[in-house]
């Protein structure tokens, strides 16, 4: 494995380990750690059922609506565990930790976008956080998922190849980020309306 790819999966453990730990000093309930398994389990499932389609993901999505209804460290833990568990369908490699960094940051991200928005998300809003998925996927998720192919396909890195790169990732990159779109345009009503209401009730979430 090349020096800075070491490197740099060494500095994405070091992003992960503030967020796993904190989780487990929190010590939480079972029923909190029932509801994170279950998000969890749904994005991997969103993931697998759209595998015949490539490069259509809507794992992002559900990843981005855990956040924004349990909290922006659920939704970063939301990420990273269905990133890490989607492997073990998909294939583990040394590019996980940087899919793990990846969906863990759209779950951070939309977490802390959550709080703002008052459920059930009114049209305009629905197609904001739509747009704001997109993009997201797009200018941030997208890349970071792309930085593993750079390191890992390029010996020695130069600026032409590393843009050729991130060039021939952006057409998947578009294509997740309309997954992740419309996913949340037709499920971020339904799903944080369910999980408001399961928040209310057993008092989980951040």
């Amino acid at each position: 494995m090349k020096p800075y790819y070491l490197i740099s999966i060494l500095i994405i453990g070091a992003a992960l380990a503030p967020f796993l730990v904190g989780f487990e000093r929190r010590r939480p309930a079972a029923r909190d750690i029932v509801l994170l398994a279950v998000m969890v389990a749904l994005a991997v499932a969103s993931r697998a059922a759209f595998a015949a389609v490539p490069h259509f993901k809507p794992m992002a999505a559900v990843v981005m609506i855990t956040g924004m209804a349990l909290g922006p460290r659920q939704g970063f833990l939301a990420g990273a565990l269905a990133a890490l568990a989607s492997g073990f369908l998909f294939g583990q490699g040394p590019w996980t930790p940087f899919q793990m960094l990846a969906f863990g940051s759209a779950g951070l991200v939309f977490g802390l976008v959550g709080p703002r928005l008052s459920v059930p998300l009114s049209g305009w809003a629905r197609l904001g956080l739509a747009g704001g998925g997109f993009l997201f996927v797009v200018l941030v998720l997208g890349p970071i998922l792309d930085t593993s192919s750079v390191f890992l396909m390029l010996a020695p890195l130069t600026p032409a190849s590393v843009l050729a790169i991130y060039g021939a990732g952006l057409p998947v990159n578009v294509i997740h980020g309309v997954a992740t779109a419309l996913t949340l345009l037709l499920a971020a009503n339904p799903l944080l309306g369910q999980l408001a209401r399961v928040r209310a009730k057993y008092g989980l979430g951040e």
